[in-house]
This record gives structure tokens, C-alpha cells and sequence, in this order.
């Protein structure tokens, strides 16, 4: 059974982590049902997410990796990593400040109901009222605009934000094609996740048991695969749609969220 949970939270990692839909949300919502012991399951819930991170790097590998390039390939590489390092920089510094704050206050389902229809309705706006998108290539974006791209993503600390829905958001807002938002919250979601990662198993500690490991290790291959599957996905996807259908998605979600532990779960 323990396992059959870490195939079910990875699936659902996978899929949601790089949507505008909120990994985070969804996994507080799936652990009402399916959860490991308290400490565990925040270590899992995180360690998955590198999976996914992993995903990343191997579906963007030739855009992200210098090995086997010429040198004006190389330049452009290095630009998108300082550029990535950059944005990293406001939630790396947030997280540290307000982590263990919002981790006991913020993470409940009022909160992820609330995020995830606020999100929504942003999205809508944006789509409905958007219309300059200066900025076509990851090249393009200054490293001023990726500043703030990253100060948006601390929104994300807050459960059922999303931080693909945060950067992305923040992207386009500051100027970013659809194509643009999307790809550079793939690529800041590297240096994020595995910082969260290592955060995660220093503070929860790494002494497990060899199930446990098992465990992790199964949450991570599922999480990996189903991530490169989503982001080809999705890739293809934002080329001719626009964001709306998440958006409504997440409004729906949110009510159904409110709806059952504001009144089915406590009657």
C-alpha cells in the first residue's frame, strides 16, 4: 500500500508541478486521502519535486547544457543560468525568512481553495486584457526583468498559488510572449525545486529506513516520467491555446475544495 501511495503522489507531482495549477495545492489535497506519517510526508512531498526538476533538465538538455557546443552556443547557455540564478535569488531569501511561518500557518485547504481561485481569475485577466508581448525569446529577457520575474515567484510560498502560475504570471505581466513565460518558469523551477530539496532533507533529517528510501525513490522515477511527458505536453499546447482553460479549472477546483472541508468534511 505504502507504495501504491508514492505511484499515486508522484503521478500527481508530475503533472502538476509545471501546470498553472498548483503541485503543492494538489498534493495538501491528496494527502487528506493518501499520506505517509507527518515528517515523512513533507520530506516525500518535496522530494518528488526533484524528480520533476529532473525532468527539466533532460527534455531542455540542449538548451541548458554547454557540453558539446560551440562558443556562441555556450554564451547563450550561461546567460540563461545567470539569468535563472538571478530570479532565484528573492525566494531563496523569502523562503529562508517566512518558510517555517507559512509552513504552519498557510498550509490548509481554506488557503489552497482561496490561492487557487484568486490565481484563476488572474489568469483571466491577464489572457482578456494582455495584448504587447515584447519580449519573444529567453535571450531576450534583461536580467532587471528576470529579477522581478523571481520576486513574483515568491507568491508561490503561498500554498495553492503555484509557482509556475506565479512566474508565468509575472512574466507576462513584465512583458514575456506566452512561450517565453512558460520556458523560463521551466528553467527557474531547477535551482527552486533542488533548493527546496536539500532544504528539506536537512532539516528532516536523511536517516530513513530502507523502505522509506524505496519509497522516495519510487515518488522521484514516477514523478520524473510523468513530468517529461506533461511538459512535451504542454509546450505543444500553450503554441496554440491560450491559458483559460487552467484558469477555470483552478476556480472550479478552489469552490469544490471550499465547498467539501467548509461544509461535507466538518458536517
Amino acid at each position: 500500500m505504502e507504495f501504491v501511495k508514492a505511484i499515486v503522489l508522484g503521478i500527481v507531482e508530475g503533472i502538476t508541478e509545471f501546470l498553472p495549477i498548483s503541485s503543492t495545492g494538489h498534493l495538501i489535497l491528496v494527502n487528506e486521502w493518501l499520506r505517509f506519517s507527518a515528517s515523512f510526508t513533507k520530506l516525500f512531498d518535496v522530494f518528488i519535486q526533484l524528480g520533476a526538476m529532473l525532468a527539466v533538465v533532460f527534455y531542455f538538455s540542449s538548451r541548458l547544457l554547454p557540453f558539446g557546443k560551440n562558443i556562441f552556443q555556450k554564451k547563450e547557455i550561461y546567460s540563461i543560468w545567470k539569468k535563472v540564478i538571478i530570479a532565484v535569488f528573492p525566494a531563496i531569501i523569502f523562503g529562508a525568512l517566512l518558510g517555517d511561518f507559512i509552513q504552519s500557518t498557510l498550509f490548509n485547504p481554506v488557503t489552497v481553495a482561496i490561492a487557487l481561485m484568486f490565481g484563476g481569475l488572474l489568469l483571466l485577466v491577464i489572457e482578456d486584457y494582455r495584448h504587447r508581448a515584447p519580449i519573444g525569446s529567453v535571450q531576450s529577457l534583461s536580467y532587471r526583468t528576470a529579477f522581478f520575474i523571481g520576486c513574483f515567484q515568491c507568491l508561490a510560498m503561498i500554498p495553492g498559488t503555484s509557482r509556475s502560475a506565479a512566474t508565468i504570471i509575472g512574466a507576462m505581466l513584465l512583458g514575456a510572449s506566452r512561450q517565453v513565460a512558460v520556458e523560463f518558469s521551466f528553467f527557474l523551477a531547477i535551482p527552486t525545486l533542488g533548493a527546496a530539496t536539500v532544504y528539506s532533507l536537512v532539516k528532516h533529517g536523511v536517516l530513513m529506513t530502507m523502505q522509506e528510501k524505496l519509497i522516495l525513490l519510487t515518488g522521484f522515477w514516477v514523478s520524473f516520467f510523468v513530468a517529461w511527458v506533461v511538459i512535451a505536453g504542454f509546450m505543444a499546447y500553450i503554441s496554440k491555446r491560450d491559458f483559460k482553460g487552467f484558469a477555470y479549472y483552478r476556480i472550479l477546483l478552489g469552490l469544490a475544495v471550499l465547498v467539501y472541508f467548509g461544509f461535507l468534511k466538518r458536517g
